[in-house]
């Protein structure tokens, strides 16, 4: 039997276990993955029309995948366990249609590399959740869980909104510029954007080659170090508590002014926490050239894009929103020198970036505005997170907070690059003092 009993207050709400919990008791035989995938779609039955999540749903292939797993040995850490896909990720066995009409019933032959590195770990793929168009900035249908009059963010909608609902413990985005770590704020979940190029993109639409990174949204660390470890095609890491506290720079960016009173609250008490629980945490300014980087970010998101979608642009343009194919003429028209003058600023700070680290093992910023908008007309404002997308870094979001309207507000902890782990570690304890699960 399983080391992991189902608390009692969950026995009748499977759906709110976290993917490890989940796990271990389906591994221990204490919890059958059909029935674990019944309550995940009795809670979608219930809330997706205010919701509105999932970009494709099939109660059945769900249900026929979950009696698989349960017939069969363990194939590895997430077997029998539900997860999300955000829909710019093929899928063999249901549509890929990325947000846009074009795509409307689409399948493509085979799975992505992360999906297929999910089913192999025995993860039982519940569907696909919505997306904004392309992974871009026009909004899909989803709607935020805690008050539906407001966004969830974007562009990974709907893999945030459904973890946030209780529908499914995991589900799998991407950020380009801000695609993980804002919906996951706004919807008050753990978002993880791990070190460029992590993970295997093969499978994946593409929006900017040098910007585009797989991303996790959960509703704890745990459970973003179980989706890490099987994208990495590892085991499990057995991660142990930090021998002494984390130094902890607080970065507040050139941004700061763009913060509304609640974020800024957010850091400032998280810095102040932390300092008392003996973390060595002090202020530390980026340089001044870093104030042009989320300019460059979006002048070579906006070229690269619009090599990402030639063939739609060209084809099919009066099936794109007015929005993206805005962004599209604007990059195919940006000269080649002040696109590579933009790759070249970006390598420049990534450099600087390294030696700040030398001083600091975490940096605290800020990773929204405020509260989620309220508005479905955007996704919100992307600029906190789109700095250091740019820089390549791991970066992670905690639900610590909440603003005037008793919505969620995050704070962003950022690692240096390949410095996954350390994030892991620290961010740990960071919850752990600020009050939360870890």
């Amino acid at each position: 039997m399983s080391e992991v009993a189902i608390p009692s207050k969950a026995k009748d709400r499977l759906n709110e276990l976290s993917a490890s919990d989940a796990a271990r008791l389906i591994a221990g035989g204490d919890l059958s993955s059909e029935a674990l995938v019944r309550d995940c779609l009795a809670r979608i039955d219930a809330r997706e029309a205010t919701v509105r999540a999932w970009a494709f749903l099939d109660p059945e292939l769900a249900l026929r995948q979950a009696r698989e797993r349960d017939r069969t040995p363990a194939r590895g850490a997430l077997h029998g366990v539900p997860i999300g896909v955000k829909d710019v990720f093929d899928t063999a066995d249901m549509p890929t249609q990325m947000g846009s009409p074009i795509y409307a019933g689409w399948r493509p032959p085979s799975d992505a590399a992360c999906v297929a590195l999910m089913r192999a770990a025995g993860a039982v793929v519940l569907g696909k959740t919505v997306t904004a168009e392309f992974a871009g900035m026009t909004p899909g249908d989803t709607r935020n869980p805690h008050d539906p009059s407001r966004t969830p963010g974007g562009s990974s909608s709907g893999s945030a909104a459904a973890v946030a609902d209780f529908m499914v413990p995991l589900a799998l985005g991407t950020q380009t510029g801000g695609s993980v770590l804002r919906p996951a704020s706004f919807c008050g979940i753990v978002g993880y954007k791990p070190s460029f190029g992590r993970y295997n993109r093969s499978g994946l639409k593409m929006a900017a080659e040098s910007l585009d990174t797989i991303g996790s949204l959960a509703r704890s660390i745990e459970d973003v170090e179980l989706m890490d470890a099987v994208l990495l095609g590892a085991p499990p890491r057995k991660a142990g508590p930090l021998c002494e506290p984390p130094r902890i720079g607080v970065c507040r960016t050139h941004l700061w002014e763009t913060a509304k009173p609640e974020t800024m609250a957010a850091v400032e008490d998280s810095a102040a926490r932390l300092a008392r629980a003996r973390a060595r945490v002090r202020e530390v300014a980026l340089p001044e050239e870093f104030a042009g980087l989320t300019g460059a970010r979006d002048l070579v998101g906006s070229v690269e894009r619009s090599r990402a979608i030639a063939y739609e642009w060209h084809h099919h343009c009066d099936r794109i929103s007015e929005r993206l194919r805005q962004s599209l003429e604007l990059g195919s028209q940006t000269p080649h020198e002040e696109y590579a003058g933009a790759l070249e600023l970006a390598a420049r700070c990534r450099e600087r970036l390294a030696r700040v680290f030398e001083d600091f093992d975490l940096l605290l910023a800020p990773c929204v505005p405020g509260e989620a908008p309220a508005s479905l007309e955007s996704t919100g404002d992307p600029r906190l997170q789109r700095l250091w997308t740019a820089l390549h870094v791991p970066a992670l979001t905690l639900p610590t907070h909440q603003g005037p309207g008793g919505l969620p507000v995050g704070i962003q902890l950022v690692a240096p690059m390949l410095g996954d782990f350390r994030l892991f570690d620290s961010a740990r304890w960071v919850w752990e003092k600020l009050g939360g699960p870890r």
